[in-house]
């Protein structure tokens, strides 16, 4: 492997000296399953993702009431996965077109870049998304001159310039480039020298992951320790509210949302750290460079999950989400067929008293 970003063409053992090719071992039948699987996986995945994302952005959109701050955070997180799913049809076909890549220069770099707009964006606001919980669960009385909708937007605003920075060099590297041991014109990075494809890598892996996903660990297990502590008190007490009801199942939410993107990146960043290792001749061999090889394509195919299913993990399983999906369905059905489970006026003021928990519970 000699490059970073998703869906990249296998490269690494493929590339060593003639005097290895009689230890390796040809593996042709098993690039031919990855050649069906893959693309017709990553089609799936765009489909689902797709409508989900669409489906989190219009009710966003549509709904009456104003977002709150987490919603703010959530409908750019439906925005990044969006964009990122629009370009992931492309690389289906490259990997169907077994890395030749037909859509030329332009398309080779934008597409490239949007994706790993996505990678930066998608887990900042993730973070974003769990510093907002820690302030409104832990720290309840000293977070009011932090919290606002201004600032959510500044901050999403921030995140977006960000990204798009750390995609700078994957536009300006990514071209096509011609391989005559496979004959194919790929669409790969072409950095000045090695010492940038080490370089790209330690920023992905620590920048792009590893600082990142501590906080968002870090974060959400205070908030899920707070939540516990209050509900043992109320137990305690033996008080029962509506109010340890939803802290209930935030405490689920946060679960499902830390699990679920560990699960779908770890590999993937996983196999990134041991490539820099590869790269800098740590260790060396064909078995490292296949496994590679055949892992950067199964691991990043997975991490293309987390962008499908963020509308589940995120928004669908909110109960509050699901009663705004349902009155933005309402208000597109005519007057007189009334719908039983639909009580705007109830419970929209509901909503306005409780501006976060609203869309993570």
């Amino acid at each position: 492997m000699t490059e970073t970003p998703l869906l990249n063409i296998p490269s690494s053992n493929q590339t060593e000296n003639k005097s290895n090719l009689t230890i390796c071992q040809d593996l042709d039948d098993w690039w031919e399953i990855v050649y069906y699987i893959v693309p017709k996986y990553i089609d799936a995945i765009c489909v689902i993702g797709m409508l989900g994302n669409v489906f989190v952005l219009l009710t966003y959109l549509l709904h009456k009431a104003p977002l709150n701050i987490a919603e703010i955070y959530l409908m750019n997180l439906a925005g990044a996965d969006l964009i990122f799913l629009m370009c992931l049809p492309f690389w289906a076909a490259n990997i169907r077109h077994e890395f030749n890549w037909p859509f030329g220069t332009f398309l080779c770099r934008s597409t490239s870049a949007s994706i790993s707009l996505n990678m930066y964006t998608s887990i900042y606001l993730l973070v974003a998304v769990s510093v907002d919980r820690y302030l409104t669960f832990v720290h309840t009385l000293n977070h009011r001159g932090i919290r606002s909708k201004t600032m959510a937007k500044g901050i999403c605003l921030l995140i977006w310039f960000f990204g798009i920075l750390l995609s700078v060099p994957v536009f300006m590297f990514r071209t096509v480039k011609h391989f005559p041991q496979w004959n194919i014109s790929a669409c790969t990075l072409d950095f000045p020298s090695p010492s940038w494809i080490t370089a790209e890598s330690l920023l992905f892996n620590t920048v792009g992951f590893a600082l990142p996903s501590t906080a968002i660990i870090l974060l959400n297990f205070s908030t899920i320790r707070s939540l516990q502590k209050k509900a043992r008190e109320r137990r305690a007490l033996r008080t029962k509210s509506c109010k340890e009801h939803r802290d209930t199942k935030a405490t689920r939410l946060i679960f499902t949302v830390v699990l679920t993107f560990l699960l779908c990146w770890t590999p993937y960043h996983f196999i990134v750290f041991i490539d820099i290792l590869y790269q800098t001749e740590v260790i060396t061999g064909c078995f490292w460079g296949e496994l590679l090889n055949f892992g950067e394509q199964f691991c990043s195919t997975l991490a293309t999950t987390s962008s499908c299913i963020n509308p589940v993990i995120y928004v669908f399983v909110g109960k509050y989400f699901r009663q705004k999906a349902l009155e933005v369905v309402a208000q597109f059905i005519p007057c007189g067929f009334s719908l039983s489970w639909v009580s705007f006026k109830g419970k929209s003021s509901y909503f306005n008293m409780l501006p976060v928990r609203s869309s993570l519970t």
